[in-house]
């Protein structure tokens, strides 16, 4: 009498979607005016968000001379481009800093800030012209102006001159699909505190900056929950390293 083996198939399953508390779940259509809309890299080659068509894209806000909460983001990036890399997904998603301050983020100060943080080739830092950073942040719902120095000890970490404005913007991170749809919405500023961000990092830091190091708010996003959308998006739990 023969016997007959069953062998079920294990299939891993995708992950669930982050909860609300995690940040925005939605399902919106990004204009080709703004995927198409002219950006410059770091090394001043063109390019949009287009370019990235069939990729995840992980979108912030950013400026190269913000002394309270960009130097975080950029350190949970690093975060986030070393746990995808680990998890062989480098060329699946591209992580992207655009700035809220085209008038002094040239590309050259892009790339030495890059130089700061350690440039990897699926993170890019992009300015534009102030009227395409108004039309494509205004798209995405955040908010930026110009404000005053509240501290005339600030200085400029690339020149070294005393700054003469700073720029005060809403934090949010946006998740594209590989359609470039725009699928997740994290409206928080980053928490850094479960790992130790470069000291050029924290050098950036103002008093603020430090108070917001060390005891984020209760809403912060950390590594780990954006990651979690991004497997969500991958179809692939990834690692938090």
């Amino acid at each position: 009498m023969a016997t007959v083996v069953t062998m079920a198939a294990c299939t891993a399953s995708r992950p669930a979607p982050p909860p609300p508390s995690v940040g925005t779940r939605v399902s919106l259509a990004v204009p080709e005016s703004i995927r198409n809309a002219p950006l410059i890299d770091s090394h001043g080659h063109r390019t949009n968000l287009a370019a990235w068509s069939g990729k995840i894209v992980v979108l912030t806000d950013f400026l190269t001379l913000c002394q309270e909460i960009c130097p975080l983001t950029s350190a949970n990036y690093r975060q986030l481009v070393g746990a995808v890399g680990a998890a062989g997904l480098t060329d699946d998603v591209e992580f992207v800093e655009l700035t809220v301050d085209p008038k002094r983020d040239t590309a050259q100060r892009l790339r030495a800030y890059q130089r700061l943080v350690g440039q990897r080739r699926n993170w890019a830092l992009l300015t534009a012209s102030p009227t395409t950073i108004s039309r494509l942040w205004k798209h995405f719902g955040v908010f930026f102006q110009t404000a005053p120095v509240t501290s005339s000890a600030a200085r400029d970490w690339w020149t070294h001159r005393p700054l003469t404005y700073d720029v005060d913007h809403s934090d949010a991170v946006i998740f594209l699909d590989q359609k470039g749809k725009e699928r997740f919405l994290i409206n928080a500023a980053p928490n850094a505190k479960s790992h130790v961000p470069p000291a050029v990092l924290r050098k950036m830091l103002n008093a603020e900056g430090r108070r917001n190091l060390d005891h984020p708010d209760a809403t912060a996003w950390t590594v780990p929950q954006a990651l979690g959308v991004i497997g969500w998006l991958a179809g692939r739990k990834i690692p938090a390293r």
